[in-house]
Parts: structure tokens; C-alpha cells; sequence
């Protein structure tokens, strides 16, 4: 996560939702309306989560909006509480907080709050248009989503011809995608031509998809952006073959001068609801392949050695889970060391600190009993890196990330590590 924002933000009541956002947001019972983590430790609640959009300190909008993305949009899903902080943060779209413009962990470039929360009401849009067998959340969480629809293209819609072009695309392809409700079906006229003369040509690829789909969607012809979307590709593939010839002198000069030219791409990095087509699931071995050999001790180790190297047995590691952007077993991103230890209830045997000047920063600690090292970014946990023959068994969803035949995981390292994004 990139965390370079601009420190000015317009005016307005510190710590504070515009009355009808915070007349929204206390209307709910959010205690009963869980996100993709609730109540596990560090992690904040959805009134948090939406209180911290507008805060004055700009690291800390920046991990709002990201939260927004991990707990209440997590793989393409939504929770019970997803749609209901949809219809807050459609409230805070006319704040003049979100005109601040940022570095946001999802798109390319800076642009303003006002912007990505169009972008993430989007992405909201775009996965209610799934159906529950795709993994959306469940059928009650799927319908409170599509329900939600009607208020938020009435919330969005005077953003569509926004004289910021950023914030008038990302309200486009979040109308575009909240047509797909069926009681909005007759609006699709009066956006169809931007959507096709505007979001069709947009610098940003997702937009431009989008703008296909939508279009396919509503009858229209779309031929001629399919051949625009293809040359795009071929002509940008052409370029970097012929950059790549001459690579230094002047062709390196040229490269850097092509790709200063080129406008930024700000593609969200999955297209939900199309990320299963393409996702390959780890290799299994075949029937007649033999299972890996286990590790044997070398002439004169001891039991439960090999050589110099004691090797758990499986009976006793811990049982960990690997949760993308939020943690690895009890341990979860952003914890502070003393918080570590009280989580894993154990000293850590080394750490590592950098001395700049009379700043001390820790680097990693180790916990041998465990099996990890914790690395740390500005003094919070931002890595977990696990040692394969001591650790927990660590699983991401039913896939193990260790202790696993090397047919299945080609590491080439004794180590895993999971990590947070760069913050």
C-alpha cells in the first residue's frame, strides 16, 4: 500500500460524516452486520472503516479505502455489512474532503478520494451483477447488494458529467454497471452515448471493458471497440519488441521517452467475477508418481534430526491460516512487536534493529519456538516468514503453503513468507 497522499485537505469538521452520512451510519445495527474478518484482533470495525475515509490524516484514509476493498469487498464477495457502508460512502461523495487527492493501493497514479470511492462503489456494482454459485456471499448478503442499487445511481448520478475527468469516469462505469438492475433499465438510453463516447475510450482499461460488457449487454454493436481494443494491444506489443532490440543507448533513452508518453493504466489488477476462468489451482501429482521422500535422520543425528537440523513432526505444528492482506495465523498485519509476543505467548530469541542517528527502527524479530521470523515496516509487522522445518502448517484456503510435495509448490526455498502490502 502506497501511502503518499497530499496533506492538504479542503476544509471541514475533523473526525466528522456529513449529517446525513452520519444519520445513515447510525441507522445501522452494525454489531449484527459483519465484514470479512469482524472482531478478529487490530482490525477495524465498518463505522470505523467509514469514519476513517474522510480523516484529516492522509495515511489513515488511505488504509480506510484499502479496507474497504479487503474486509467488505474480499474476493469478489460481500458480507452483510458491504451493502450497507455502500449507502454511507454514497453520502460522503459530494464532502469537499473528497477532493483530496492521494496515491490509492488499487489504481495507478493520484487521484481524488472522490474518485476511487466511485471506483469502489464500482467494483460494489460489478460483483453484484454475479450470482451466489460464483462466490459472491450469500443469496441474503447478494440481495441486500442488488437492492441497494436504485439509491446509489440516484447518489452517483450528477457525478457522470463531473468536470474531473477521473471522478466522471468512475461514475460512469459505476452507473454503467448499476444498470444492470433491472428496475434501472430505462435510464439506459440517456447513458448509453457517454458510455460509448466516453468510457469506451478511457486511458483506463477496466473502464474500457466495462464499456464493452455494457454496451454488449444493452444490444449495441461493439465491433468497432473490440478492433480498437485489439490494435491497442498489438501496437503496444510492436513498440516494446522493437525498444527491446537495443535496450541500452539510445534505445534505452527511447524507452524511457515511450513510456513517460504512454497514459497511465489504472486497470484494477483482477476483473471480479472473471478471475476463476484463468486461476489455476496448485498441480497435484499423478497416481503413479511416488509421494515425496520423508526426511531421514544422517548417520549419527538424533532422533527428530537431520544433521544439525531438528524437523517438527506434523503432530507437533501449530495450525495456522494465511488470510491475503490481513494476517497469518494469530498474527495479523500492523501489529506492533509487543503485541506479537502476546500473541504467540513467547520472547523473540533475536531481532535485528537500523540506527539512524538517535532513531532505533526494528528490522525483524525471530521466535524460534514458533518457527517465524516477523519483519517489520515502520515499526509494524508488514511480513511473516516461516521456517519450513520448525513452523506451523500454514493453509490458504485448503491449499497448504508448507509442509507440501514440491511437485505441488516449486518454492526452491526453505522459507515462506507472507507478507502485507508495501505500506
Amino acid at each position: 500500500m502506497i501511502n503518499k497522499t497530499t496533506a492538504d485537505v479542503p476544509d471541514g469538521p475533523v473526525g466528522s460524516l456529513p449529517p446525513s452520512a452520519q444519520a445513515e451510519l447510525e441507522g445501522v445495527a452494525w454489531e449484527e452486520l459483519p465484514h470479512f474478518c469482524t472482531g478478529r484482533h487490530n482490525l477495524p470495525n465498518t463505522p470505523d472503516i467509514l469514519t476513517g475515509v474522510l480523516a484529516a490524516d492522509p495515511a489513515r484514509r488511505v488504509r480506510a479505502v484499502g479496507d474497504l476493498y479487503r474486509l467488505l469487498l474480499n474476493q469478489e464477495r460481500v458480507f452483510p455489512a458491504t451493502a450497507p457502508a455502500a449507502l454511507v460512502l454514497a453520502r460522503l461523495l459530494d464532502d469537499p474532503r473528497t477532493l483530496a487527492e492521494g496515491r490509492w493501493e488499487r489504481r495507478a497514479g493520484r487521484r481524488p478520494l472522490r474518485a476511487e470511492l466511485l471506483n469502489w462503489l464500482a467494483s460494489f456494482a460489478d460483483i453484484a451483477r454475479l450470482d451466489v454459485e460464483d462466490g459472491v456471499g450469500t443469496a441474503q448478503d447478494l440481495a441486500a447488494a442488488r437492492a441497494a442499487r436504485p439509491v446509489l445511481h440516484d447518489r452517483i448520478a450528477d457525478f457522470c458529467e463531473n468536470d474531473d475527468p477521473q471522478v466522471r469516469d468512475a461514475a460512469l462505469a459505476a452507473t454503467a454497471l448499476l444498470l444492470a438492475d433491472p428496475a434501472l433499465a430505462s435510464s439506459v438510453p440517456r447513458y448509453a452515448p457517454a458510455v460509448r463516447t466516453v468510457l469506451a475510450v478511457s486511458v483506463d482499461s477496466y473502464y474500457r471493458r466495462i464499456a464493452r460488457e455494457q454496451l454488449a449487454a444493452w444490444g449495441e454493436d461493439i465491433t468497432g471497440l473490440v478492433a480498437t481494443e485489439k490494435e491497442h494491444h498489438r501496437a503496444a506489443l510492436k513498440r516494446a519488441h522493437a525498444l527491446a532490440d537495443n535496450p541500452f543507448e539510445e534505445g534505452q533513452g527511447q524507452a524511457i521517452r515511450w513510456l513517460e508518453e504512454q497514459p497511465e493504466d489504472t486497470a484494477a489488477p483482477e476483473q471480479p467475477g472473471r478471475r476463476r476462468e484463468g486461476r489455476t489451482e496448485p498441480g497435484q501429482a499423478t497416481p503413479d508418481e511416488p509421494p515425496p521422500a520423508p526426511p531421514v535422520a544422517a548417520p549419527g543425528s538424533e532422533a527428530g534430526y537431520r544433521g544439525l537440523w531438528r524437523i517438527a513432526r506434523g503432530e507437533e505444528r501449530a495450525k495456522w491460516t494465511f488470510t491475503p492482506y490481513i494476517g497469518v495465523g494469530p498474527l495479523h498485519f500492523g501489529m506492533a512487536l509487543d503485541e506479537i509476543t502476546n500473541a504467540l505467548d513467547e520472547q523473540p530469541t533475536s531481532s535485528s534493529y537500523s540506527h539512524r542517528g538517535a532513531d532505533h527502527q526494528l528490522n525483524f524479530a525471530d521466535f524460534t519456538a514458533s518457527g517465524i521470523r516477523a519483519i517489520f515496516q515502520g515499526g509494524r509487522l508488514g511480513c511473516v516468514a516461516v521456517n519450513a522445518l520448525t513452523c506451523p502448517q500454514v493453509r490458504l484456503d485448503a491449499a497448504p503453503l508448507t509442509g507440501c510435495a514440491p511437485p505441488t509448490w516449486r518454492t526452491g526455498s526453505s522459507t515462506a513468507r507472507h507478507c502485507a502490502p508495501a505500506a
